[in-house]
């Protein structure tokens, strides 16, 4: 499919995820997060509207605390995630104020999206903030979501947190920054025969199929979350694209029209 519809979209929800910040369990990748900066702040600066969903709040925290294991406790994880989400956005904050950009932390939990009054305000500020020119930055809030009885405040992973979040702000595209290039037909890192699929029109069976498996240590999604929030952006006729974080100038690509990763969009 041709990509050139891709120029006109002025709104675009950024997603990276927790392997493209960290470059191993103990080191955080600051060079991708300064790429990641500069073609936020470049994109922003140019006309358009970013709003970035950031995980790694877990990773960074247990790495700049020296943890050798995950932590497995539940008020642990919490205590690692309120942690290292203040030196996460410190890093972006240093990152993108290198580049005259100005940034703003938004934490969410499910419950706040599930009720209108609170989705209000959620799309309020979230629409004043760009009207200032301030590029969002959005985690889940880990430090307090956790799913009890009928009290549900965990989105569960921010793929879907960033199709919800495209869905709010009426953002035409998602883009995913992933550690693979895309939808493959078998999982590349085993079987070399897979082949990466450039256009997905429908989340059917074999797409599912596709996408099982499951994340690493520090990534609560794989590529079956990916693919659920594609079905989320479709049935919104809203479009989305998977490709690698590796180098984050190739947003710049994908908003030229490129054909990079895997493009996901109804066929009308």
């Amino acid at each position: 499919m041709e990509r050139a519809f891709i120029k006109d979209y002025q709104r675009i929800v950024i997603k990276i995820g927790t392997n493209s910040i960290m470059q191993s369990k103990r080191k955080i990748n600051y060079q991708r997060i300064d790429r990641l900066a500069y073609v936020c702040s470049t994109l922003q600066q140019a006309g358009k509207e970013v709003i970035l969903v950031s995980s790694g709040a877990i990773g960074v925290g247990a790495s700049t605390l020296g943890y050798e294991v995950y932590p497995t406790d539940i008020g642990e994880q919490q205590a690692v995630a309120a942690f290292g989400q203040s030196v996460l956005i410190g890093h972006y904050s240093r990152f993108f104020n290198y580049y005259n950009q100005k940034v703003a932390q938004i934490l969410l939990t499910r419950d706040v999206i599930d009720f209108p009054e609170s989705l209000a305000n959620v799309r309020n500020a979230l629409e004043n903030l760009l009207t200032k020119n301030i590029i969002p930055i959005i985690n889940e809030n880990d430090a307090v979501a956790i799913d009890e009885m009928d009290h549900q405040t965990k989105f569960g992973d921010n793929d879907t947190l960033s199709s919800i979040v495209a869905k709010v702000v009426d953002a035409p595209l998602l883009i995913i920054l992933s550690d693979v290039d895309g939808l493959y037909t078998d999982n590349p890192m085993r079987n070399p025969k897979a082949v990466k699929i450039d256009y997905v029109s429908e989340i059917n069976d074999d797409i599912l199929y596709m996408a099982s498996g499951k994340g690493s240590e520090f990534s609560k999604g794989g590529m079956l979350t990916k693919i659920k929030a594609a079905q989320n952006m479709l049935e919104d006729n809203k479009t989305m694209i998977i490709t690698s974080s590796d180098n984050p100038t190739v947003l710049f690509d994908i908003l030229d029209g490129v054909a990079v990763g895997t493009l996901f969009k109804n066929k009308e």
